[in-house]
Parts: C-alpha cells; sequence; structure tokens
C-alpha cells in the first residue's frame, strides 16, 4: 500500500486542508480484519519518513463503499513525536467530551475524568488515583487475582483445549473488574451485552437502548451503595469526598459509568490477541517458558504491538503546526498503531522484544489522560502469563479454526486453542 492510493477527492474537507493530505485511513482504526500473525503490520509504513506530518481522514465509508459527506473529517498524527504532543500539549489539545455516549440519549453529565480538561481534571484524577496505585495492587488485588487465574487456568488444563477469546479472555479481566467495584456477578452476561451494543453494533437504536439500561442499573447501584455502604470501590467512590465536598449526583454517575465503560473489553481484546500472537508464533511461548524474568518485558511488548485503541482530542485555539492552518474545533486522531512502531522511537519496531529499554509505548494513551487502569492491566496480563506457562505445555491454535483478527477493540470473538494433555 502506498499513501497515493488511499488519498481521495473529498469535497467536503475544509478549504483550508491541502488536497495532497486527504486521505482515506478509515481501514487504519481497526474495522477491517487480517490473519497476519502480526495484525498491526500493516500500519508501520504510516510513521515513515515519507509520510507527511498530519494527514487529514475523510469521514467513513457507507455500506454502499462511498465516501459520506456528512461531516469533514479530521486530522490524523501518525508519528511518535506528534502523538506524543497532542497526548500532553494540553494548551493546545483537549479532551472535553470524550467518551460521552450518554448524550445520544439526552443525559448531560461527563464522562469522568477522562471528558474533563484541566484544571478540573486534576481533582478527579487525584481522587481515584488512590484505588488503582502500584501499591495498592500489590496489596489488596495481586493475592485476589492470582487465585482466580489459577482457578481458571486449573479449570481448562486437564480438558486440552479452551476458546481462549470467549471463555477465558473475555471472562478473566471483567471478573477482576465487577469484583473491584463490588457489582454483582450474575449482572455478567448483560454488562457485556450492553456494552457490545454501546461500542460495536453501529445502531443508534441499540446503542440508545443499551444506555438507558445500563445507566438505570448504575444510578440504582449507586443508590444502594449510598444507603448501604460495602467495601468495594464504586461504595467508596460515592461516598467520598473530593477537597471535603461530598460528590454531586452528575460526579458520582460520570465516574462511575466511565469505570464501567473502561473496565470491559481492553483487557480481554488485549488477552486474546496476546494468545494468538503466542499460539503463532511458539517461539515466544519458548523464549517465556524458559526464561520466566521476561514476562515483565514481554507484557510491555505484548502491549506496544497490540495497540488496541487510538484515541483523540480537539484544537483548542488556531494555530500552524507543520505547515497546516489547524482551526480551534477542529478533531484530531492519534494513530497509536503507527506511533507504536515508529522507528525512529523504537529500533527494529516489528521485532518482539522483551529486553527491549524504554518502551514508552502509546498502548494506555499518555499524558494527563493516561490509562487509570494501566498498571491493573499490566497485573492482570503479568499473572495470568506466570501462572499459565507454569500450567500449560505448548499450546496452538485448534485445527481449522479462523484465525482473523481485527487490529483493534473489535478484536477477536473466538479462539480455540489446544495442547497435549500427558
Amino acid at each position: 500500500m502506498t499513501l497515493d492510493s488511499i488519498r481521495v477527492d473529498f469535497p467536503g474537507a475544509p478549504p483550508h486542508v491541502p488536497k495532497d493530505r486527504i486521505v482515506d485511513l478509515n481501514f487504519a482504526m481497526g474495522s477491517q480484519p487480517n490473519d497476519l500473525v502480526d495484525p498491526y503490520e500493516p500500519f508501520e509504513w504510516l510513521a515513515g519518513p515519507e509520510i507527511p506530518r498530519l494527514l487529514y481522514n475523510v469521514p467513513p465509508k457507507s455500506g454502499m463503499g462511498a465516501v459520506t459527506n456528512s461531516g469533514t473529517g479530521n486530522w490524523v498524527a501518525t508519528h511518535y513525536e506528534d502523538i506524543n504532543r497532542i497526548y500532553t500539549d494540553n494548551e493546545y489539545f483537549s479532551n472535553k467530551g470524550a467518551a460521552e455516549f450518554q448524550r445520544l440519549i439526552g443525559e448531560t453529565f461527563r464522562s469522568i475524568p477522562l471528558g474533563v480538561d484541566l484544571p478540573d481534571h486534576t481533582k478527579y484524577r487525584m481522587y481515584l488515583m488512590p484505588y488503582f496505585s502500584p501499591a495498592r495492587i500489590s496489596r489488596d488485588l495481586e493475592p485476589w487475582i492470582r487465585e482466580i487465574v489459577v482457578e481458571m487456568i486449573d479449570a481448562i488444563a486437564v480438558k486440552g483445549e479452551v476458546d481462549m477469546a470467549w471463555d477465558f479472555a473475555r471472562v478473566f479481566p471483567v471478573r477482576i473488574f465487577m469484583g473491584l467495584m463490588g457489582f454483582p456477578a450474575p449482572m455478567f452476561e448483560q454488562f457485556l451485552a450492553w456494552e457490545w451494543d454501546i461500542l460495536h453494533t453501529g445502531s443508534l437504536e441499540k446503542m440508545q437502548a443499551a444506555l438507558r439500561g445500563v445507566l438505570e442499573f448504575l444510578r440504582g447501584f449507586i443508590a444502594e451503595k449510598e444507603k448501604h455502604p460495602d467495601e468495594f470501590l464504586t461504595s467508596a467512590i460515592v461516598n467520598g469526598k473530593i477537597q471535603g465536598k461530598g460528590l454531586t449526583e452528575e460526579e458520582k454517575i460520570g465516574m462511575v459509568w466511565f469505570l464501567w465503560l473502561g473496565g470491559l473489553d481492553t483487557v480481554a481484546a488485549t488477552i486474546a490477541q496476546m494468545f494468538r500472537r503466542m499460539a503463532l508464533q511458539p517461539d515466544i511461548q519458548t523464549m517465556l517458558r524458559g526464561h520466566p524474568e521476561l514476562i515483565n518485558g514481554a507484557v510491555e511488548e505484548f502491549l506496544r504491538t497490540q495497540p488496541i485503541l487510538s484515541s483523540a482530542r480537539t484544537a483548542f485555539k488556531d494555530f500552524e503546526w507543520h505547515g497546516m492552518q489547524i482551526k480551534k474545533g477542529e478533531s484530531f486522531s492519534c494513530l497509536n498503531p503507527a506511533g507504536n512502531f515508529d522507528a525512529a522511537r523504537f529500533p527494529n519496531p516489528r521485532v518482539f522484544d522483551p529486553t527491549r529499554i524504554g518502551n514508552r509505548h502509546f498502548t494506555f494513551i499518555g499524558g494527563i489522560h493516561a490509562c487509570l487502569g494501566a498498571h491493573l492491566a499490566r497485573r492482570e496480563l503479568r499473572l495470568l502469563l506466570e501462572e499459565w506457562f507454569k500450567r500449560i505445555p505448548e499450546f496452538r491454535v485448534k485445527p481449522g479454526a479462523d484465525t482473523t483478527v481485527f487490529p483493534g477493540l473489535l478484536s477477536i470473538r473466538n479462539l480455540p486453542l489446544v495442547w497435549d494433555v500427558k
């Protein structure tokens, strides 16, 4: 693929955008599946020195393959240095209004802290951070997480097979999240159904129905914890104080909703892609099985090479950047699957190297809006690999299974793995 092959003549683009910057990069947003061992490989070239700094992506295509004329598209950063600026330069770039799907049903509360800019962001972030700190995870959560992962692995070890995506990756991190929040276990399937309809169906009717369902549940759950506090995170959040004041109703639902939305499938998608990569590239299994001290570094490489999410920002003001005139209110997409493979930042970026030094990737985004649950996610992945290699021999994809993957959050629905049982 070349840049010329994805240039388009898009009449809806703003007049200040040069025609040679207008492209169709929607394939790079994780919506097109492939069957590569390294499914993000096609995006590396977008961070190459021959690619212009800042492209302008057109809106998604319609079902008939034609580019729609609704909207004006957005600027796209594909190089590490530019993505880093967008994530960290809070004077020029805003995250206000992020992840506010709730507006589709007329709700006005904010998704806190993700959709809040400075200075208010700081107080919300500082309020939530202690619950996700490395110290708390090590002290309070690690033994419990390890117990759950051992239980789940032991249950499948003697069977010699598992659908790693549906029966394991989909379940393990969500059990942790629901237990952390104090959500009732019987809501597991309903939560995932709501989340799927909100993020993946593309149907406005289904999105709105799911949003009404989950917000009705969360408000009822918050009210219950206000009356009957317990030791779990939802209760701690809604009964706490920020700067000496109790939270407003909008702050309570904004925080709990944000955690609910972010806690259900990012780690699940990462696990499924991680085990797919190891099944198709068994030398990684051999390396980690023989050298468990490399697991921490391997987790970072799996994360770097599997950037589940990209992120967006909005321009705070008019300014010039890389010779382009940027207008206040214009949207920017940070293409993490390109930035994480920028050879200017990561030597030999396609090589899976668990000894890589300074592996500051964008899989958990960056800047003040870096993923709140990053430490928890890393610990879940590390403990999973530690206990897996103690109990499961070399595994492979079940013969005849479909190994197609969406390189993004949509990811893998089913991944049958098998191993020899002695």
